[in-house]
């Protein structure tokens, strides 16, 4: 079971969905699954679906970093099939290359699927906690248009299913990091009952990008929380969980 749609007739977006139909709940990640040859039915499932040959798939080793990686055809197939393929020690992947998926994984994260229909351009972005703090959303932001003559005014965002602010708990010193940002602080609350800090991520995702002058009107977002809903993985519901893949590809 996957959500995706067609902003222009030759690009797709959208984020896989857990479903009990499948193996292991739709899972999508092999590096926190029980088997990988079902993890690897799902994919073979999704590039059927997407009409794209999973070899033409490229998918990182995720690692609550704010490092970002240009992809290109020769990069075609890395991870799609093995996490030793993968392009290492990267939390967000663009591309101007057609007919490339690019993918992250998220239970609870923050997936950004970013696009321009003006140059071409396509990202996918993870962003938990970790890599809102080390704003990796700003800073790719700031590399597409300073360093790849990007017009923030022809860039359109998704956020997709993530963990809302009544479920995501920190203690205070996770909510600093945030307050150390300067513009976090709308979406910090302390609750008695609970004796945490409740944040809401993906409304700090959206603020980064309205700074870096995305247009309010280009972005869309969800509010599906992965914790409550039956069609979302969360690692803080279950330490066990599977992985939710968002997608975005142009033809």
């Amino acid at each position: 079971m996957l959500t995706q749609f067609h902003p222009t007739a030759h690009l797709t977006v959208g984020l896989t969905l857990r479903d009990e139909t499948r193996p292991e709940s739709n899972n999508i990640a092999l590096h926190s699954c029980v088997s990988p040859d079902a993890v690897l039915e799902n994919r073979h499932q999704l590039a059927a679906e997407l009409g794209v040959p999973l070899s033409q798939f490229v998918l990182a080793n995720q690692t609550h970093s704010a490092n970002f990686y240009e992809v290109t055809k020769d990069d075609w197939g890395r991870g799609a099939t093995s996490l030793e393929t993968a392009i290492p020690d990267t939390d967000a992947l663009f591309s101007y290359e057609p007919n490339t998926v690019l993918g992250v994984f998220t239970a609870d994260c923050v997936p950004l699927l970013l696009w321009s229909e003006q140059s071409g351009l396509i990202a996918a972005v993870h962003s938990g906690w970790q890599g809102t703090v080390k704003e990796i959303v700003p800073k790719l932001l700031t590399h597409l248009i300073e360093k790849k003559g990007e017009d923030p005014n022809h860039l359109h965002a998704y956020i997709g299913h993530c963990l809302s602010q009544d479920r995501f708990e920190v203690d205070a010193d996770v909510a600093q990091k945030y307050q150390e940002l300067g513009y976090a602080n709308d979406w910090i609350k302390y609750r008695e009952e609970t004796g945490k800090y409740h944040i809401d991520n993906g409304a700090t995702v959206k603020e980064q990008c309205l700074r870096a002058g995305v247009l309010e009107a280009h972005i869309e977002q969800t509010a599906i929380c992965t914790f409550t809903s039956e069609r979302g993985f969360s690692y803080r519901q279950d330490k066990q969980a599977g992985r939710h893949l968002g997608f975005i590809f142009r033809t």
